[in-house]
C-alpha cells in the first residue's frame, strides 16, 4: 500500500521574525552578540553586513523589538522630514543600494542621510546600518557622509556552515507552512549552491513544484526540480 502524499495548500508566506526564529551558528555569531550589545556600540553605530538573505533583515526586526527604534528603507530616505523624526533610535535598510537611483535622487537620498545621521548621533542616539558589502565599499558619492557612516563598528554576516543552512532550510519551509523530512534536508544541503540565495530560490521552487504537480515536497521531486535550474552542471 503506497504513502498518502502530503497535503500541500496554497497557503500565505508567514515569516518568522522573532529572536528564537533565528538560529544562532559560528556564521553569524558575531553579528548577533554586537546586535545584543546596543546601545553600547562604537561612535553609536553598527554595520550590519551580509550577503542576499543572510538573515539582515530578520535581524534588523529584532534589534527593533530590543531598542523601541524606528525602521527606515534607505532609499527613501529623501521623502522623509528629518526633523519630524522624533526617534532616537534608527535602522536603515539596504543603504548600499543608494548608488542604485537615479543620479538627482541619489544626491537628495545622500543628503538627506547626512543630516540624519547628525540629528540622530547629535542627540545620543543610535544607527543600525545593514548592507550586502561592509562600509568600506559602499558607493558613497558624498565624501563627508562616506567618512561617517566608515566610522561604523561593522557586524559581518558570513556565508552558512551546513548547521546553519539546515535550519535556513527547515525555517523557510516553515515559513510557507510546510513540513518536510531530514532526508530532504540532507538531500538538498549536498546538492545547493552554498548560499541562502540558493536555499531561498529552491524552497520557492519546491513549493510551487509540489503544488503544480500535486504532490508532496521529497528528495525525489527535489531532485526533478534542482535539474530543470538554470545554470546547474
Amino acid at each position: 500500500m503506497s504513502k498518502p502524499e502530503q497535503l500541500v495548500l496554497d497557503l500565505p508566506v508567514r515569516t518568522a521574525q522573532g529572536r528564537a526564529d533565528f538560529f544562532v551558528s559560528p556564521a553569524n555569531i558575531n553579528a548577533v552578540q554586537a546586535l545584543e550589545r546596543w546601545p553600547e556600540w562604537a561612535t553609536g553605530k553598527l554595520a550590519l553586513c551580509g550577503p542576499v538573505a543572510a538573515g539582515k533583515s530578520h535581524l534588523v526586526q529584532v534589534w527593533q523589538a530590543l531598542s523601541g527604534g524606528t525602521v527606515l528603507d534607505a532609499r527613501t530616505l529623501a521623502a522623509q522630514d528629518i526633523s519630524a523624526i522624533t526617534a532616537n533610535d534608527i535602522a536603515l535598510e539596504d543603504i548600499d543600494r543608494i548608488a542604485d537611483l537615479p543620479a538627482d535622487l541619489r544626491v537628495q537620498t545622500e543628503e538627506t542621510l547626512f543630516h540624519l545621521h547628525n540629528h540622530i548621533l547629535g542627540k545620543g542616539g543610535t544607527l543600525l546600518i545593514s548592507g550586502a558589502k561592509a562600509p568600506a565599499r559602499w558607493d558613497i558619492a558624498l565624501p563627508d557622509l562616506a567618512s561617517r557612516l566608515g566610522s561604523a563598528e561593522v557586524a559581518q554576516l558570513t556565508p552558512p556552515d551546513d548547521m546553519l543552512l539546515s535550519a535556513v532550510l527547515i525555517k523557510l519551509f516553515a515559513d510557507r507552512q510546510l513540513n518536510v523530512s531530514p532526508d530532504l534536508i540532507r538531500y538538498l544541503l549536498a546538492r545547493i549552491d552554498r548560499s541562502f540565495a540558493a536555499a531561498k530560490d529552491v524552497v520557492l521552487q519546491l513549493d510551487r513544484a509540489g503544488l503544480s504537480k500535486r504532490r508532496a515536497i521529497t528528495p525525489r521531486l527535489a531532485g526533478e526540480v534542482l535539474r530543470d535550474l538554470p545554470d546547474r552542471t
